[in-house]
């Protein structure tokens, strides 16, 4: 896989500001563990827990 041109990094970084929502979480330790364990990545987890309990609330 050939490196990414600077140019690409800044092009990425300035789409993802525009279309996506940084949010920091902190959790207890080992929490991050638990969820690798259910065989999802940590961020896929988070956000779909989070989308699925906004749409509960939506109703």
């Amino acid at each position: 896989m050939a490196p990414v041109s600077e140019a690409k990094k800044r092009a990425n970084a300035k789409y993802d500001k525009k279309a996506y929502d940084s949010i920091l979480v902190k959790f207890p330790k080992g929490t991050k563990d638990r969820i690798k364990a259910t065989g999802n990545t940590v961020n896929g987890y988070i956000v779909k827990a989070v989308t699925e309990k906004l749409e509960r609330e939506d109703k």
